[in-house]
């Protein structure tokens, strides 16, 4: 910051990712370790370390397309419709880059979250009034097929 050294933009996107880490356990840590345990986050955090700059990028491509297309979706009022649909597959793409363990529990475990922990819904409701319970039910038709 003073200029007395410089970085590389290698070094300048490990201390990104680093300070991501360290804004969510510093935010969410004790919380979410309690309930997923050190290990899950532990691999969580080596994961969001060990990703390439491209790698980020596409995740930051998704993540805009899912809320793009969610909002979208949201329009047609049909959770089962192919463009819900196709933001939960979205949605499923963007949690692979970050937890490359996902399985159609967990995304089911995160559309529960998303209506019961008030600040998830107030994350997905600056998308679009009413887009979190929509995501809930369309992640739910999303993950019995």
């Amino acid at each position: 910051m003073k200029g007395e050294i410089e970085m590389s933009n290698q070094e300048k996107f490990e201390g990104f990712k680093q300070s991501l880490i360290d804004k969510n356990e510093q935010k969410y840590g004790e919380e979410i370790r309690e309930k997923y345990g050190d290990k899950a986050i532990d691999e969580s955090n080596a994961n969001l370390k060990g990703l390439t700059q491209e790698q980020y990028n596409e995740s930051e491509r998704l993540r805009i397309e899912f809320e793009e297309t969610l909002k979208s979706a949201l329009g047609t009022n049909d959770p089962a419709g192919e463009s819900a649909q196709k933001a939960c597959d979205l949605h499923r793409q963007w949690l692979m880059v970050f937890y490359p363990k996902y399985s159609k529990e967990y995304h089911l475990g995160l559309a529960e979250m998303y209506v019961a922990d008030e600040r998830f819904k107030a994350h997905y409701e600056k998308i679009a009034v009413g887009c979190t319970d929509f995501l809930h039910d369309a992640i739910h038709v999303y993950c019995k097929n």
